[in-house]
This record gives C-alpha cells, structure tokens and sequence, in this order.
C-alpha cells in the first residue's frame, strides 16, 4: 500500500516520489495529472479510475484550503458502488489516508494539491 510521506502547498512525496500536480493513489499506485473535467468541482467521471477498482474508501483531499468543491452527486453515486467517501482538506485527508492504509484496508486516494 502506498505511503504519503509528505504534504506542503503544491507538492506530494508518496513512497519517495515526488508529484507537483493533483494526483491520485489507485491500488497502490501513485499517478500524477488528475484533472477534473470543471475544475475546482469533482464528479464521479473526475474518478472514473477510483470507481473502476471498487476500494471500501475513497480519501479526496480538496485542497490546502478546502476549495475543491464535491459535486452533491458523488457521494451516493459512490456509495451505490460500495465505496465510502471521506472528503477533507489535503493536509487532514494525507493523514487520514495514511492511518487506513497503515490498518490494510481497501482505500484509494484523490488529492488536490492547491487551493
């Protein structure tokens, strides 16, 4: 499972790699470039990669601010597919992250670097 090692405005280390841009963490697998299709509003096509793996949680981390706005469909469309959503800010959302994956459990990530 993957490690976040680090969180400061703009910039993420996960198991010793560095991303500067929004970045996502599927089945252990740390990708930079997660974009969303309105920006600063995640939807359930923003995650069509999250979904597609089924993880018991999702982390998303909206921001150093919590600006990221959810759209309000995505949390029952996620939990149609059985997954739950954690949404907080990015430096509560890495700690949260890393305290599931340290327990094993099933759990993904999505987090907004910025704002």
């Amino acid at each position: 499972m993957a490690h976040i090692d680090d969180y400061s405005f703009g910039s993420m280390t996960i198991d010793g790699h560095a991303f500067h841009e929004d970045v996502t963490i599927v089945r252990g697998k740390a990708a930079g470039g997660w974009w969303r299709k309105s920006g600063h509003l995640a939807g359930i096509q923003d995650l069509k990669d999250v979904v597609a793996a089924r993880p018991k949680v999702l982390v998303l981390g909206t921001g150093s601010s919590g600006l990221l706005q959810i759209d309000p469909a995505l949390p029952g469309l996620l939990r149609e597919q059985g997954i739950e959503l954690i949404a907080q800010p990015t430096p509560q959302a890495v700690a949260t992250f890393n305290r599931l994956a340290q327990q094993s459990l099933d759990v993904a990530g999505a987090f907004h670097l910025t704002c």
